[in-house]
């Protein structure tokens, strides 16, 4: 492993063209933290399988909010195109129906604690904590096909979420959060392709993505980026590009 090179990728990578493609460029799109928060969730939420498919569900969804997405979920105006025990397919095993369901969760949420970032302010201190709540508000509402019930998986999108939400000074993260949760604490976002490259690189030997994985490959990013280890993220994005 070259820790030099992976830098060089970080700084390589992190840039605004990284947005172009990226599930993370729809948070850029609206105006207002309460809407980057709203459109950044939403998004990481959808953020799995073909990218080609999933940023066509989330354009459409912005669509819908007519850019204040925020106000979209918070008074229910999202019952006007995803309805109750509307079984048809919305996005892979997603129904409609399902969606209704996320977002009427969401909308409570928001009702309760005003934003989804004041909830996790009263919930958590670090990363770990911040997912764990996440995940234990929704398994609450029973939605754990979208959110995953705890944190034994790895969370992926949840982690993705609080990277842009946590990080800052960065072209793609919006740093909404940094007030009360450290980038320190964060948990790189784990999926098979950013293990397999991690393997490849020596970063772990884990096998499956895991959140005890997760938490390991952080630690190991942390020895090359100690302030700020999801640097690591584009790190490791970059050398996909280069060497896949």
């Amino acid at each position: 492993m070259n820790r030099e090179k992976l830098k060089q990728y970080a700084e390589q990578y992190e840039t605004v063209e990284f947005l172009d493609g990226d599930p993370s460029w729809f948070m850029h799109q609206v105006s207002g933290e309460a809407n980057q928060e709203a459109m950044a969730f939403i998004a990481a939420s959808l953020s799995f399988g073909s990218r080609q498919q999933f940023m066509k569900k989330i354009q459409a969804m912005l669509l819908w909010a007519r850019g204040d997405v925020d106000a979209w979920v918070r008074t229910g105006r999202y019952a006007e195109h995803l309805r109750e025990g509307d079984t048809s397919c919305f996005y892979r095993m997603y129904t409609c129906d399902t969606m209704y369901h996320f977002l009427h969760a969401y909308q409570q949420l928001l009702k309760e604690h005003g934003t989804l970032g004041q909830y996790v302010r009263r919930e958590a201190t670090d990363g770990l904590g911040a997912v764990d709540a996440i995940c234990r508000y929704f398994a609450s509402h029973d939605i754990s096909v979208i959110i995953p019930k705890d944190t034994k998986s790895a969370c992926k999108r949840v982690c993705m979420f609080l990277r842009w939400m946590v990080r800052t000074d960065s072209p793609v993260d919006l740093g909404l959060w940094a007030d009360f949760i450290d980038r320190r604490t964060l948990i790189i976002p784990l999926d098979t392709h950013v293990l397999q490259q991690s393997v490849k690189l020596g970063l772990t030997t884990s096998k499956q993505a895991s959140m005890a994985a997760a938490r390991k490959l952080t630690k190991a990013l942390a020895a090359i980026f100690p302030d700020d280890p999801l640097k690591g993220d584009f790190a490791l994005f970059g050398h996909g590009v280069i060497n896949d």
